[in-house]
């Protein structure tokens, strides 16, 4: 698989910005068209509309720095709608948007445009949490795994693309549930061990990650999802968190939490959330 048309959502916020440079790399890397697009709400400031419209000049402009084909597209009205009209007509394959500060505050992304974005659009959608906003060029990235994954492809694609754009290593994490004996407590296993056990779904992942040469390791451990991951990535200064999107229904989510929002609370670096449209 392949992106040949990547579109950036951006805004008054400076989070946008940079969530679009890692879109505009991406782009670069795959040799696809970047669009970056504008939606000016109703009351919108005066301010919120000349910061919106100074980054969109500085971003069209880094585009050509890189000669990538870019189009820049400003509109007035829903952000959602607007950028749905965007994508159906011009076939785009993936969006880049930055989750807000009060995305991180609600419960299920209740009522967010981040939200919307990930539900509604018909191609694949790329929420960008940023932490850290002078560190644009991630060396180490992490890729959580469960031991069933949808949409393996574009998972590793996206992955991959975005460790050549930066000349990134990838490291490859599965938090595991500890196993238990009856009547003896937990197992203790190796690493090894461990890796044995990896689920079939891992294995695909990291063979398509290979296939584009991309510098990989893997770990495995047992332990809580959401708490595993940002431990991991503190402690071995992880610059970037690449990971899908849970597909857990609502109830659920109540009733046993979601680890996608947990991690977007916690993350001690930036993180793009997939939610991949593509089929394997």
């Amino acid at each position: 698989m392949t992106y040949k048309k990547i579109l950036s959502a951006v805004n008054e916020h400076l989070n946008s910005e940079i969530s679009a440079r890692y879109a505009m790399n991406l782009a670069r890397v795959c040799e696809a068209k970047f669009y970056l697009c504008f939606v000016a709400e109703k009351g919108m400031s005066r301010a919120g509309l000349d910061r919106a419209g100074d980054a969109m000049k500085r971003l069209f402009n880094a585009a050509l720095a890189m000669n990538l084909q870019v189009e820049s597209i400003t509109e007035t009205g829903d952000p959602v709608q607007e950028i749905d009209k965007i994508v159906r007509q011009e076939k785009i394959d993936i969006v880049f948007a930055s989750t807000r500060r009060e995305d991180i505050k609600k419960r299920f992304y209740a009522g967010t445009i981040a939200r919307s974005l990930s539900l509604k659009l018909p191609c694949s959608v790329a929420l960008v949490r940023v932490v850290h906003m002078g560190k644009i060029h991630p060396r180490k990235i992490l890729v959580p795994l469960k031991a069933r994954i949808d949409h393996i492809a574009e998972r590793a694609y996206l992955t991959s693309k975005i460790a050549q754009g930066f000349g990134s290593k990838v490291f490859v994490f599965h938090a595991t549930k500890p196993m238990t004996r009856f009547f003896h407590g937990e197992i203790h296993l190796t690493p090894a061990q461990w890796e044995k056990r990896l689920p079939g779904d891992i294995s695909d992942f990291i063979g398509h990650i290979q296939k584009y040469k991309i510098e990989i390791e893997g770990r495995f451990s047992p332990g809580s999802t959401a708490r595993s991951i940002t431990i991991e990535a503190a402690a071995k200064r992880h610059d970037l968190i690449i990971m899908g999107a849970s597909q857990r229904t609502l109830l659920s989510a109540v009733l046993k939490g979601n680890p996608v929002e947990d991690v977007l609370r916690t993350t001690p670096c930036d993180l793009i959330i997939l939610s991949p449209r593509h089929e394997d």
